[in-house]
């Protein structure tokens, strides 16, 4: 089979300035696509800005003959993520492909937690991915395709001490993904997440010598790029990348229980059957829980 190309895609990449983003960035761009670099330029607690992490990757872009421009706006401000999406366009004419990977970390205890530092999370993971792609997709829409890559954590998806507004955005990144799925899905537009498991400014103090090695960001990029590529079917997906495995995450239901005249002792007494993982079904959407809920109701 044909490697597959990007030629002549227009992708927009947050994050872009280092790490994972990076890597997206330059794998996309060898293959053809034009990239809009975004990175704001702050630490990984999101503090301060500036335009080199950003310039940096561009010239490394062009130095190995692709088509790249830097951008260094906020995920995090509706207009700033407006102004990367009207970048993209006003540059390349169009935009094919969202990555949005931009990410901070502000860990504590819940206890300690202050409601700022939940805020700052939530709008530099979920608010700016609810803001980049909102303005990215009319234009998507309006072509009758688009690919858009959103960043999970198994933070959210299974859960991790200190990290309660991290893992509550990731977490809400998957119901944004799974939502925009649909929405799309007539559109030709299809959305899904990755959860990277790789060394980069966020983790790299927590790694050992051996998962240092085994996780670089590089193993990632190829899940993701096949997530953005127009062949790739799959559209409201999870999926796990890190160390060159590939790995699906998705949320199952059990068989249950049913009793039509339901007490708080009845549920006591078939908790266990309640939450026997055997026989589960991956419903679709709502109307295929309720489908099953009312059959086994008759």
């Amino acid at each position: 089979m044909s490697d597959l190309s990007f030629e002549g895609r227009v992708a927009l990449v947050t994050g872009a300035g280092g790490g994972l983003g990076r890597e997206y960035g330059l794998l996309l761009a060898a293959r053809g696509a034009h990239v809009v670099v975004n990175d704001l330029g702050g630490d990984v607690g999101g503090h301060g800005a500036g335009g080199g992490a950003a310039q940096r990757v561009v010239e490394e872009i062009r130095a190995l003959g692709g088509s790249a421009v830097a951008n260094t706006g906020s995920v995090a401000s509706f207009d700033g993520a407006a102004a990367m999406v009207a970048q993209a366009v006003e540059t390349f004419g169009r935009i094919d492909i969202l990555i949005n990977n931009a990410g901070i970390l502000r860990d504590k205890a819940f206890h300690n937690m202050s409601a700022s530092e939940i805020d700052v999370v939530l709008d530099v993971h979920l608010r700016g991915t609810f803001y980049v792609t909102r303005h990215a997709w009319p234009h998507m829409r309006a072509a009758s395709y688009g690919r858009v890559v959103n960043t999970s954590s198994n933070s959210g998806l299974i859960g991790n001490f200190g990290q309660s507004n991290y893992g509550a955005a990731k977490m809400g990144i998957v119901g944004l993904t799974r939502v925009l799925a649909k929405e799309g899905a007539r559109r030709g537009i299809h959305v899904n997440a990755v959860a990277p498991a790789a060394r980069t400014r966020m983790t790299e103090s927590v790694l050992s010598p051996q998962a240092a090695e085994a996780l670089e960001p590089s193993r990632v990029a190829p899940v993701v790029a096949w997530l953005a590529h127009e062949s790739c079917p799959a559209t409201g997906e999870v999926i796990s990348a890190g160390a060159g495995r590939v790995a699906r995450y998705f949320v199952g239901l059990t068989p249950g229980f049913l009793s039509r005249d339901l007490t708080v002792e009845k549920v006591r007494d078939h908790w266990d059957e309640a939450r026997d993982t055997g026989g589960f079904i991956v419903p679709d959407d709502p109307a295929e829980e309720m489908a099953l809920l009312m059959k086994q109701w008759t």
